[in-house]
C-alpha cells in the first residue's frame, strides 16, 4: 500500500488550531498526543509535524490502518507508539506509556474511514459484493449475520434505535421476507424499493449506519471510552488535557454532549435535594465548545463525507 493517505481527515485545520495553536502547552518539553482512532494518520501527522517534542500514541481496531500508519510514520522514528484494539480497551494503557509526561490532548474520530467505505470487500458500501462491516476483521459478528439471523423484532429495534428510522418495522419485515441477502448491493436495492429513489443522500444510508453501529458496538465503545477518561481525570491521571470527539451521527453526538455536561458539573446532588451535600467540587473542567465545530462549506465541497461531522471539545482542569 502506498504511504499517501487514502482518507481525507475531517476538520483537520480545526483540530490543529484547538490542540496546538490555541493551547498553552510548552512545545519545548516532551509531551504526548493520543489519537484514539488513528485510522490513516491524517490528524496525527499534522500534530507531530508541529513540534519534534510531541510523541504520539495511536490506537485503532483495524490492523490494516495500523500497518499503513506504521509505514507513514517511519519518518518520526521512536516518537510513535501503536496499539491495536478498541479505544475503550486501550485508553488506560496510554497513561502507562506516557509515564509522567504531559498528555496534551486525546482525539477520537468516531466515523468510518474512506478506505473502509471504498474497499468493496469490507462490506460497508452500498455496492459491496458481501455484508461484513467489521472494523476489526477478527470480530465474530458481521453484517451478514445481523441481516440474515436476527429476528424481525430485533432488526426493527436496531433500525429504530440506532438508525432513527421511521418505517423500521416495514423495512425489517421486507428484509426477513427477502432472506438470504448476501451483499450490500442486494440490501441497498431492497431499501431503495421501499424508500424510493434518492436525491443526494442514499435511502439506505441510515440502515447501513445502524447495522455498522450494531456490528461494531460503537455506542457502547464510545460510552465506555468516555467513562474511562472520566475516571482517569478523577484520579489525576489527566490534567490540562483537551478531549476532542468528532461524531457523524446524532446518537454519538448526544452521548458526547451529555458526558461533557456531566463532567462540567460541580454539584452532583439529585435535583430533589434541598441543599448540596456532595461537596460541590466534582467538576472535571470546562466545555470549550458550547456549540459543536462543524466543517466549512469549502471542506464539504472538497470532501462531501465531512458534511455531518461535529467536533466537541472539553478541557480537563482536575
Amino acid at each position: 500500500m502506498e504511504s499517501k493517505s487514502p482518507h481525507i481527515p475531517v476538520l483537520l485545520d480545526e483540530v490543529v488550531q484547538e490542540f496546538i495553536i490555541n493551547s498553552d502547552i510548552n512545545l519545548n518539553e516532551k509531551i504526548y498526543f493520543i489519537d484514539a482512532t488513528l485510522g490513516y494518520g491524517g490528524h496525527s501527522e499534522k500534530i507531530l509535524e508541529s513540534s519534534p517534542n510531541i510523541h504520539l500514541i495511536g490506537i485503532d481496531r483495524d490492523i490494516e490502518a495500523i500497518n499503513f500508519s506504521k509505514k507513514r510514520f517511519e519518518k518520526f522514528g521512536n516518537r510513535v507508539t501503536f496499539l491495536h484494539g478498541t479505544f475503550a480497551e486501550n485508553i488506560e494503557k496510554t497513561i502507562e506509556i506516557a509515564e509522567n509526561n504531559k498528555i496534551i490532548a486525546i482525539l477520537a474520530d468516531i466515523g468510518v474511514s474512506s478506505l473502509q467505505l471504498d474497499q468493496m470487500e469490507r462490506g460497508f458500501s452500498f455496492d459491496s459484493p458481501n455484508l461484513d462491516m467489521r472494523m476489526n476483521r477478527n470480530d465474530e459478528l458481521t453484517a451478514y449475520r445481523v441481516i440474515n439471523n436476527y429476528s424481525e423484532y430485533k432488526l426493527e429495534q436496531i433500525f429504530k434505535d440506532l438508525g432513527e428510522i421511521r418505517n423500521s418495522k416495514k423495512i425489517a419485515n421486507s428484509i426477513v421476507n427477502s432472506r438470504p441477502i448476501n451483499s450490500g448491493s442486494e440490501l441497498s436495492k431492497l431499501i431503495e424499493k421501499i424508500n424510493g429513489r434518492w436525491n443526494g443522500t442514499h435511502p439506505a444510508t441510515q440502515i447501513f449506519q445502524a447495522i455498522r453501529i450494531e456490528v461494531n458496538g460503537e455506542l457502547n465503545q464510545l460510552d465506555s471510552f468516555m467513562n474511562k477518561i472520566r475516571d482517569l481525570a478523577k484520579n489525576n491521571k489527566l490534567n490540562n488535557t483537551k478531549i476532542g470527539i468528532i461524531t457523524f451521527h446524532s446518537l454519538e453526538d448526544r452521548i458526547v454532549k451529555d458526558k461533557f455536561k456531566n463532567w462540567e458539573k460541580s454539584c452532583i446532588c439529585p435535583p430533589e435535594a434541598m441543599r448540596c451535600v456532595c461537596g460541590d467540587n466534582h467538576s472535571l473542567g470546562e466545555i470549550i465548545t458550547k456549540k459543536p465545530i462543524v466543517p466549512t462549506e469549502k471542506e464539504i465541497y472538497i470532501n462531501r463525507r465531512s458534511r455531518s461531522a461535529k467536533l466537541r471539545l472539553f478541557k480537563i482542569n482536575k
